[in-house]
């Protein structure tokens, strides 16, 4: 029996960077956002509803994400349509990566995974941290990243704290190496392996 995994943390907490130590370990890593990437490229699954749906979010046969910020800072419904079209596509996506991965643990990365709800169908959850001052200094080193757009990004999010205490597992991410070994640790520990 295959446990799912599912992996996520607030911006800035360390979460894409947990996920390659888990690909570079071995194990398979569906991503919640390059589902969506995927979708929304040329030729993708969600070109042709989000075209029907809301046309001026459509770039030269692609699904412009820029202009859906836009559209959704203008609009909030936007967004529950774009969620109509999208949720069902990216759970058959999902779908599609599982059922080829046999593997004993997969992890799934899903940045709204508790505003989701899919702690209800996961084995368990890992929720990775850091120090507050740390996720600021981490996100505000992005480019093009202002105050403005850290705050609402943080608003639409669950805490951290929150995050933590529905958790199965928690990494803090301050060094690479200890997140490593953490990873490398619960790898083990998941799939009955000794830490040899």
């Amino acid at each position: 029996m295959t446990h799912l995994l599912g992996l996520t943390g607030s911006i800035g907490m360390g979460k894409s960077t947990t996920a390659q130590m888990f690909r570079d370990e071995g194990i398979p890593v569906w991503d919640a956002d390059e589902a969506v990437h995927a979708l929304y490229a040329k030729g993708g699954a969600a070109v042709g509803p989000i075209s029907a749906a809301l046309p001026e979010a459509i770039e030269d046969g692609h699904v412009s994400r820029d202009r859906l910020k836009e559209m959704i800072a203008d609009d909030l419904s936007v967004m529950g349509k774009l969620e109509e079209i999208v949720h069902p596509l990216v759970a058959e996506h999902r779908a599609a990566f599982l059922a080829s991965h046999s593997d004993p643990l997969v992890v799934l990365d899903i940045p709204l995974l508790f505003e989701t709800s899919a702690q209800n169908w996961l084995s368990s959850v890992l929720v990775v941290t850091a120090p507050a001052n740390v996720q600021r200094e981490r996100v505000m080193a992005r480019p093009g990243m202002t105050e403005s757009q850290f705050q609402r990004i943080l608003e639409r999010q669950i805490p951290d704290a929150e995050k933590r205490a529905c958790a199965d597992h928690i990494i803090e991410t301050l060094t690479l190496d200890d997140t490593r070994q953490a990873v490398r640790h619960l790898i083990a520990k998941l799939t009955g392996q000794t830490d040899a």
